[in-house]
């Protein structure tokens, strides 16, 4: 299991920006495309093991239920910086007008 955290950390993209989740700096997210590419060895011959196409058949779930939560991850943060956005010039408008009104008293 160590290795297979391992060779995601060398596989990573250089994630920017400030982390906005309560974990270590070291720790970075599974994304969709390690869980696509992930294979596991085939046990030996006599041992019990897990049938390959259900394995592969669950991580492409999991790596699609990924995307779609990194899809509306993005889709909220363009949300929530629009409303920034509407609301600074709201504010702007609002202390103009504050300034309009004092000068004409």
């Amino acid at each position: 299991m160590r290795a297979f955290f391992r060779g995601l950390r060398r596989n990573e993209r250089p994630r920017g920006g400030p982390s906005t989740c309560y974990r270590s700096s070291t720790y970075v997210p599974l994304l969709p495309w390690q869980v696509r590419q992930r294979r596991f060895r085939a046990t030996r011959l006599g041992r019990r093991g897990l049938d390959p196409g259900e394995v592969r058949e669950f991580l492409d779930r999991v790596a699609d239920d990924l995307a779609a939560a990194y899809r509306a991850l993005g889709d909220s943060r363009q949300e929530s910086a629009r409303i920034k956005d509407a609301l600074r010039r709201w504010q702007s408008e609002q202390a103009q007008q504050r300034a309009n009104a004092g000068r004409y008293r």
